[in-house]
């Protein structure tokens, strides 16, 4: 009875194990969540605009998963897609984000920042511009712009990797033109608290995108082992407080190593109501 109950126990306790490995190194990387969240009035008449964050793909291949994310972007129709950083994290792979896009409908505008791997990566910039611009999308290196969609102006910033590049957010805000809506594009979060100069300006911002800490990437019950350089205090989800308004995005790929646990892979959708 005795040596049952340690087989018992010992076979629990095997299971349990494959699962945690099974979940970490495939369940978490690519069952992608798609987080869908409301931003202001829904009793507004007007139409919600649909903008999707897009973080941290680190493409080392086109896998099926991917493949099915961009089919699922295309039926989701978003007016706006939001690249925040780190898409590729070595040069040689930048073909991968040509192919990647072209999986997703070209009419759909979408934006794109640097992060800190698209420089310690060795990517040339000006060629990732130009595959940017091919698919519809602007690379924001501390440059804003404004754009109209559903006759709303919506003003985007974007903010050059705080880590890898040189984040300016005065040079950023030069060519700034006051919309309906101001969204700040910074791919390190811990940047943020570096944002209160654009309040002394007297320029309102609505809501900041990040990236960078794919939730810990692995997230132990609340214990994280490592975050990188550039996080912060910051994880993951929604920050608020008297200066700022703020989500960051586990993304989507990872570094280092190829797991996540505790910090599934995700999109975030926006529903905008303004």
């Amino acid at each position: 009875m005795s040596w049952s109950r340690r087989k018992f126990i010992k076979s629990g306790l095997f299971l349990a194990a494959s699962a945690a490995i099974a979940d970490a190194f495939y369940f978490e990387r690519f069952f992608i969540e798609i987080n869908e969240f409301q931003i202001g009035s829904t009793n507004s008449k007007e139409p919600a605009l649909k903008l999707i964050q897009i973080s941290d793909l680190h493409l080392t291949k086109l896998s099926t998963p991917l493949k099915k994310l961009a089919s699922k972007i295309n039926q989701l129709a978003p007016d706006l897609i939001l690249i925040t950083g780190d898409a590729i994290d070595d040069g040689t792979n930048i073909n991968l984000l040509d192919q990647f896009l072209k999986l997703i409908e070209k009419s759909i505008k979408k934006v794109a920042i640097l992060g800190n791997w698209e420089y310690w990566g060795r990517v040339n910039l000006e060629e990732l511009r130009a595959i940017y611009k091919k698919h519809n999308c602007d690379l924001l290196i501390n440059q804003a712009k404004q754009y109209a969609l559903k006759e709303k102006l919506i003003s985007v910033t974007g903010i050059d990797d705080y880590v890898g590049g040189n984040a300016d957010i005065e040079l950023a805000l030069e060519n700034y033109k006051k919309g309906d809506f101001h969204l700040v594009l910074n791919h390190c979060p811990e940047y943020s608290d570096k944002l209160a100069i654009i309040k002394q300006k007297n320029i309102n911002v609505d809501l900041i995108l990040s990236g960078h800490t794919h939730g810990g990437q692995v997230n132990l019950f609340g214990i994280i082992p490592f975050l990188p350089q550039g996080s912060g205090q910051y994880v993951k989800g929604w920050y608020t407080d008297a200066k700022k308004t703020m989500y960051v995005s586990k993304g989507i790929g990872t570094s280092l190593l190829p797991i996540r646990f505790g910090a599934r892979a995700e999109i975030a959708v926006f529903h905008l109501h303004i």
